[in-house]
């Protein structure tokens, strides 16, 4: 078991098998990845810093300070957590790539916010003044305390970061007076959205303070036994039906959901507690077994934006918000480094690609709230400069009246690279593949080197050592589960480790290890209970999922009314293309009939991209699962 030593990472356990980087070990160098955190820092952070100072989100606090908000609150009960989430996002590219301008808009940011706090350290905007509702009056659906553990993890990216100043006081005077108002000696009550569970564990990894492991274990231990009001969804909504360590899968709303798991797990592995542990594991492999999209996005009800029943997926209902995405990252991340099995960076990868970078546009100026898998409509462009509703539009907008994925995305494109490789005492471990650079202490001595690849649109990955001990150092490289036939080439021995490739020897700077993955397009069938998508198929090429956009088609053809071979897919210069069949049917009075047949008006030979790219190109209509052509299942057959 690994220590957790100092470092900027956002997730540190106290002990784990695998040791996460932080931002001072591992920094993405350019490529992919290089591409999207340019943005990230360059558009999408001050896209957030305009819009909510705009539409006075971040005027709360200055009203709050100054006591003249009363009702005049901008905005809904949780947009505070929106402010937290950018300066969580700001905390982790200052630890980056530090810019004067950036430190002074964070500075300033962060001022306006401690400036509302109250004497006993109680901050929140929609709470407790003079006109407004009191403290703790709607835990079911106010998000106090989902807020306070965003400003909490915003305070914990600055700690890691080198810096304990304010926002960590800010936090600290927080955590304290919920120590006082839900501790041993306070209500018995929870927040009716997790957060602040897995803010609090690590806030007390950051600081040492146990209280705060002990408060996040009590909301945990608390969860479950009907402490909150009934409301207009069930209990499971709120996570509330079952005690955490008795459940068996993820139900109820997403986020939440993935939320609390991510917090239980914190409590358990902080505390040596196996059996909650034990518990949270459970309920991962039975929704990703079950409950979980192709894309890795999760969420198939649009009305309480929760989880649907086993094999409920159907993709043009798919609701996959994008915040539901972050959080399932967040949660396989901390079970890699509790475990050590490559299941779960699998499925981190799976998710970053197809789900999470399927939200923001191109630019990073807008978003989607939710990720459909088959848009059966081309829609409209959103007015740049109106808020959109959070699932009702067909392309990007730009802001939403609930606005949490565009934060959620910046915080999480910021700190990407720390998910990407992880450290023993003898090696490091790389999980995702981009260009990146480490340079890290193992036992016995340093080790620097770096990554280069075209991944995800190519499979070359080689890695170069730069320093390295002069005693045997593994590196170990995942192999994809959905790879076949890796080709390793090193000049040492390489043993496979389940997923995991690894390479021990003694290295010298220069030498290169070199990981070849073939990227052919391979034909995925979902399983005959989701009998949403049955008689379809669905194209891979590498990690990507891809999708016909209905831009690729002929002028007047729709993706609804098209079915595909799929033995004629292939991959070419301009990449991955398979001939479609346009369907000609006539109008009816009634969409039923007694015979099976259909007729057809065509085909072409139509391109495939990479689902996270759909709708960047102006309104269309687009599918995932494509219809099994008739000349398919004869030759299968």
């Amino acid at each position: 078991m690994s220590s957790a030593n100092s470092n900027g990472a956002p997730v540190r356990p106290r002990s784990s098998v695998l040791r996460p980087l932080g931002q001072e070990e591992i920094r993405v160098t350019g490529g992919f990845w290089g591409g999207k955190q340019r943005t990230n820092a360059e558009a999408t952070l001050g896209h957030c810093e305009y819009w909510m100072e705009r539409i006075g989100w971040t005027g709360n606090f200055d009203r709050a300070a100054a006591g003249t908000i009363g009702g005049d609150h901008a905005g809904i009960e949780f947009v505070d957590s929106e402010i937290y989430k950018l300066l969580e996002a700001m905390a982790w590219e200052l630890g980056r790539n530090r810019t004067e301008d950036l430190e002074q808009r964070y500075l300033a940011l962060v001022a306006r916010v401690a400036a509302a706090q109250e004497q006993d350290g109680y901050l929140h905007t929609s709470f407790g003044r003079r006109g407004q509702p009191p403290r703790y009056s709607n835990l079911e659906f106010g998000h106090e305390l989902y807020c306070f553990g965003h400003l909490i993890q915003a305070a914990v990216a600055r700690l890691r970061t080198g810096h304990d100043d304010t926002l960590a006081q800010v936090a600290r005077r927080l955590a304290d007076h919920l120590w006082v108002e839900f501790g041993p000696d306070g209500r018995n009550a929870v927040c009716g959205h997790p957060e602040i569970e897995m803010s609090l564990a690590e806030l007390s990894r950051a600081t040492g303070e146990l209280r705060y492991l002990e408060l996040a274990r009590l909301f945990v231990e608390r969860r479950g036994t009907g402490t909150l009001r009934p409301a207009a969804f069930a209990p499971e909504y709120f996570q509330d039906d079952i005690p955490v360590r008795d459940a068996t899968t993820m139900r109820g709303h997403a986020v939440r959901a993935l939320y609390l798991a991510s917090g239980a797990l914190d409590v358990a592995v902080d505390t040596a507690d196996l059996g909650l542990a034990e518990a949270v594991q459970t309920q991962w492999t039975n929704a990703v077994a079950r409950r979980t999209y192709i894309t890795g996005g999760v969420g198939s009800h649009h009305q309480d934006e929760a989880y649907g029943d086993d094999y409920e997926l159907p993709a043009d209902r798919a609701y996959s918000e994008t915040c539901a995405g972050i959080a399932s990252v967040m949660l396989s991340w901390r079970l890699l480094l509790h475990t050590g099995d490559e299941k779960y960076a699998d499925l981190i990868e799976r998710t970053l690609l197809n789900n999470v970078l399927a939200s923001p546009r191109e630019d990073g100026q807008a978003f989607y709230y939710t990720n459909t898998l088959h848009q059966r409509t081309p829609g409209s462009v959103p007015d740049e400069h109106e808020l959109s509703h959070r699932a009702e539009s067909s392309l990007r907008a730009p802001w939403f009246e609930v606005s949490c994925c565009p934060t959620n995305v910046a915080r999480t494109l910021a700190s990407i690279n720390l998910y990407f490789a992880t450290a023993t005492g003898t090696g490091i471990q790389l999980h995702q593949y981009g260009d990146y650079e480490i340079h890290t202490t193992l036992d016995d001595g340093e080790l620097a080197l770096h990554v280069g690849t075209d991944y995800p649109h190519g499979g070359r990955i080689t890695v170069t050592i730069d320093t390295a001990p002069t005693t045997p150092v593994t590196i170990g490289l995942r192999i994809p589960a959905w790879a076949r036939n890796p080709r390793i080439v090193s000049g040492h021995a390489a043993t496979e480790r389940g997923r995991l490739l690894e390479v021990t020897g003694i290295f010298h700077p220069g030498e290169a290890i070199r990981l070849e993955l073939s990227l052919e397009p391979r034909i995925v069938f979902p399983d005959p209970r989701i009998d949403a998508s049955r008689g379809t198929f669905a194209i891979e090429r590498g990690p990507l999922v891809l999708a016909v956009e209905s831009i690729d088609l002929p002028t007047g053809w729709s993706v609804n009314e098209i079915t595909a071979d799929a033995s004629t897919i292939a991959a070419g210069p301009d990449g991955t293309s398979i001939d479609v069949y346009r369907l000609a049917e006539p109008e009816t009075d009634w969409p039923y009939r007694t015979s099976a047949g259909v007729a057809e008006a065509g085909h072409v030979r139509a391109r495939m991209i990479p689902y996270y790219a759909w709708a960047n190109r102006g309104p269309a209509t687009m599918r995932t699962w494509l219809p099994i052509h008739p000349r398919s299942e004869e030759q299968d057959a």
